[in-house]
């Protein structure tokens, strides 16, 4: 029987997320947009077609996906700009070298189920969703786990990479932008590392699943990195969703994308075994939000909706800073911010009573389960969701909490009050 941990982030969303009431600012996607207000972005308008024809006849519909999504997919990684302009390093891929699946869940899964097995080493950047290296080494893979630090911005040190590989390195996970902290490898570290997987033959796996909100974005990286299919490497896989940035977790579509014929081969095989095609409704809904009609004015919505709400973020966590009750490494990308609380608290230890007081990581779990109660504002613990696993590199995260800061204006906003009351009644 496969040994796999609980998926503890995912656990605790399913645990806490319906509870009533509440002011949910950890959920990781832009804002949902609904089918009708999607109709309403379309630059067409009234002569636009529907997004769905009801009287096509449901069949299984094009195995690897339809053309038109495929398509609109292709487009996505020459358009990284809020504007849809071609940003330095564009890559031109086809609709051939993308496989369509359930969610970026099932292509990540996917990637990993065709590609790694028992003898395998995997080296995956940490912190980042779970999946990402509970599934390798439920498959029989070694897993290397690739500190990311806060002092170094969360961007990772490719000298520490260096020093990870081993004679049977299989893969190099990264995830660009990253969950949970936001932050963005640049440019020139992206070449870095895809010149590592070059010199040992590695297979290079870029999760970009928040890609392409890189929406703040300061010095050095102000210019939004390409994917990693940009790097010139062609043994590299990415993989996307409908989800993240272009709000429509709910129809369940998700893409890998590689210009290397064997990747793609080994995926589709694998992919026999365990979805046979996407939803035919569900592909129609994605083609047409990722058709030219469409494509750039979500794109700018959900842009301009995780700038916005981060604008509000930061001046919470700015306020709260001074005071020593928090701290974090601003976001440059995406949907999800971490950020450390602390709490001041007498050392009690000291001969003779009450010793001075100190300031220290709150417990996060605790907080998170607390503030929820309390206040019905809902967050993730970054220790028990983002700490441990693998075989190297573990991080516990204590005091941190993971942010989703993309939700509706009006629920930041409410929830960010809410919290700043606890904190400075709990906290001080």
């Amino acid at each position: 029987m496969v040994k796999i941990p609980p998926f503890a982030v995912e656990q605790w969303m399913d645990e806490y997320e319906t509870t009533p009431g509440v002011l949910n600012i950890s959920e990781t996607c832009a804002a949902s947009i609904s089918v009708d207000q999607l109709v309403l972005l379309n630059r067409l308008k009234t002569l636009a077609p529907p997004p769905v024809d009801f009287g096509r006849a449901m069949t299984y519909g094009a195995i690897r996906g339809s053309e038109a999504l495929r398509r609109g997919i292709a487009k996505t990684y020459s358009e990284d700009d809020d504007d849809g302009s071609p940003p330095p390093d564009q890559v031109a891929i086809q609709p051939d070298d993308v496989i369509v699946t359930q969610g970026a869940i099932g292509a990540n899964y996917l990637v990993f189920y065709s590609l790694v097995g028992p003898g395998d080493h995997v080296v995956c950047v940490h912190p980042t969703y779970q999946q990402l290296y509970s599934v390798p080494a439920s498959l029989g893979a070694e897993v290397s786990l690739w500190p990311l630090r806060a002092a170094d911005g969360f961007v990772p040190d490719v000298a520490a990479l260096e020093g990870l590989i081993r004679p049977n390195t299989k893969m190099i996970v990264i995830n660009n932008p990253n969950n949970p902290t936001g932050a963005v490898i640049p440019r020139d570290v992206l070449a870095r590392i895809a010149d590592v997987a070059r010199r040992h033959d590695i297979i290079l796996f870029s999760d970009e699943v928040y890609r392409p909100l890189y929406h703040s974005l300061t010095i050095p990286t102000s210019t939004p990195p390409p994917s990693a299919l940009a790097l010139g490497y062609d043994r590299t896989v990415v993989t996307g969703s409908m989800s993240k940035a272009w709000a429509l977790a709910g129809i369940r579509v998700g893409w890998l994308a590689s210009r290397d014929g064997g990747i793609l081969a080994a995926a589709a095989a694998a992919r026999d075994y365990t979805a046979i095609s996407v939803s035919q409704v569900d592909d129609q809904i994605a083609a047409y939000a990722l058709g030219d009609d469409v494509r750039p004015q979500l794109r700018a919505r959900n842009a301009a909706l995780a700038r916005d709400n981060l604008a509000m973020l930061d001046a919470f966590v700015a306020e709260h800073a001074r005071l020593g009750l928090c701290e974090w490494v601003r976001p440059q990308a995406g949907t999800t911010a971490f950020v450390r609380f602390y709490r001041y608290e007498s050392d009690d230890n000291n001969e003779g009573g009450k010793g001075e007081r100190g300031r220290r990581p709150v417990d996060d779990v605790a907080f998170c389960r607390d503030l929820l109660e309390t206040t019905k504002v809902m967050l993730v613990p970054g220790s028990r969701c983002f700490g441990g696993g693998g075989e190297s590199g573990v991080q516990d995260f204590r005091g941190y909490v993971r942010f989703g800061y993309a939700s509706e204006t009006e629920v930041l906003e409410q929830a960010l009050e809410r919290l700043g009351a606890y904190v400075k009644k709990h906290l001080t």
